[in-house]
């Protein structure tokens, strides 16, 4: 199917402004429950008596898991919804994954609150990541299956709406620590705000429907043509018409896009073996109570988030190399070589491999450009794929690009705990 080229005009940006606040919802779960790792590191820090004289600190890895419970989830109903899309309506998907997301957030922030043996808020706390980032599968996939029936414009706004998710939960952790009041009121108003941007998400998606009515009234749309699919007052838009032709197999568009596919899932490898499990864990080598305290808010997830999003962002202006170029794969494997970088930094504590760039700039310079080629070949990656195959085939290009996208995350996320014992 291709896309419809006579869109009604989207006066005051409004049906735009929403779009963005709905990829900004998306991966909100996962961006405030990773910029929070501090806030679960001090709640788990644990002395244990081990026989009777010797204390040792007890290690939960709460990174390795995090990463992993929050990935899996992503693999697993990314699956699921393709199986839910004809038999669930679209409604009860998006807005009742928003509901169940909001639900844990409050949850989150009321656990606070809340005084927990050490072990019982680890288990609370990985069911809890388990089961958001279950909702948050499903809402992504059902979204990205709903902002695909719209203009390109409004897929470009949707990924840039989630390209800045991570920042904006950054900059929340930044104001929190920087609040000056103690550990648990600046952590409860930290997860105060995404139970906001949850909410905000929920109502965007609810006037959604309204606002496309009020487009489709401003633009005669109904055509003449029998085969040309029209606007609705549902949610349910089709800007598209009919392609003739049958779709191909699966398999049929797998042969055509296989190197994206490889390609998006090995950029995911690589970042998510080491971030943020392993980069968490670096420790700043300069004095200053102040800095250490936004060290790794700013150096790791400020840093990582704000180039990641510029580097998807280059891709509106700059496609290099093409898609039929042999270099790309070659670019995208040689990312492996982030992998020491990051494990040679002032990672801590480390039992095997010494530390060769201890300083925080250096850190911060191979952050820099790690999250830029991430963002930027990510980006190549799904936008390259839907064009190696025939138009009516590029709903299913997409369809197994986001399933090698999770893959990678999973594989990458499985990897950072052999990587961080290593260390």
């Amino acid at each position: 199917m291709k896309r419809r080229t006579d869109a009604p005009q989207d006066r005051y940006y409004m049906v735009g402004l929403m779009f963005f606040i709905l990829g900004l919802g998306t991966l909100l779960p996962w961006n405030f429950f990773m910029t929070a790792s501090l806030y679960f590191q001090r709640r788990l820090e644990t002395n244990e008596s081990s026989n009777g004289t010797e204390v040792v600190r007890k290690e939960y890895y709460f990174n390795n898991w995090m990463t992993l419970l929050s990935q899996l989830p992503l693999l697993l109903f990314t699956l699921l919804n393709s199986f839910l899309y004809p038999r669930i309506s679209e409604a009860i998907r998006i807005a009742g994954s928003l509901v169940f997301i909001l639900l844990l957030f409050i949850l989150t922030a009321v656990l606070v609150k809340v005084p927990m043996e050490e072990d019982c808020f680890f288990s609370v706390t990985m069911a809890t990541i388990w089961f958001i980032n279950s909702f948050g599968a499903v809402l992504q996939g059902s979204l990205f299956g709903l902002v695909g029936m719209l203009p390109q414009k409004y897929s470009s706004i949707f990924m840039s709406g989630q390209g800045l998710a991570g920042t904006f939960a950054a900059i929340a952790m930044l104001i929190a620590i920087g609040s000056k009041t103690d550990h648990e009121t600046a952590a409860l108003g930290y997860f105060i705000t995404p139970c906001v941007g949850t909410l905000l998400t929920l109502f965007s998606y609810l006037v959604l429907p309204r606002l496309v009515s009020q487009l489709s009234s401003q633009h005669n749309c109904i055509t003449h043509n029998p085969s040309d699919l029209t606007y609705t007052n549902s949610p349910h838009i089709s800007l598209y018409a009919d392609e003739p032709g049958s779709k191909a197999s699966v398999i049929e568009v797998f042969k055509k896009i296989w190197v994206m596919a490889f390609c998006v899932t090995f950029v995911f490898t690589v970042t998510l073996s080491v971030f943020p499990a392993i980069t968490v864990d670096v420790k700043t080598t300069s004095e200053g109570e102040n800095w250490e305290s936004y060290f790794i808010s700013v150096c790791c997830f400020l840093i990582f988030n704000i180039n990641d999003w510029l580097g998807r962002t280059i891709t509106t202006k700059i496609r290099w190399p093409s898609k039929e170029s042999r270099l790309f794969p070659v670019l995208v494997i040689s990312r492996v070589g982030f992998i020491p970088l990051l494990m040679f930094c002032n990672v801590q504590s480390r039992n095997y491999l010494p530390v060769l760039f201890e300083h925080d700039a250096a850190f911060s310079v191979i952050m820099v450009f790690f999250s830029l080629s991430s963002g930027y070949f990510v980006c190549l990656s799904m936008s390259y794929a839907p064009q190696l195959v025939e138009p009516k085939d590029a709903e299913t290009a997409g369809a197994l690009m986001t399933f090698f996208l999770a893959l990678g995350l999973s594989i990458g996320a499985a990897l950072s705990f052999p990587l961080r014992k290593l260390i």
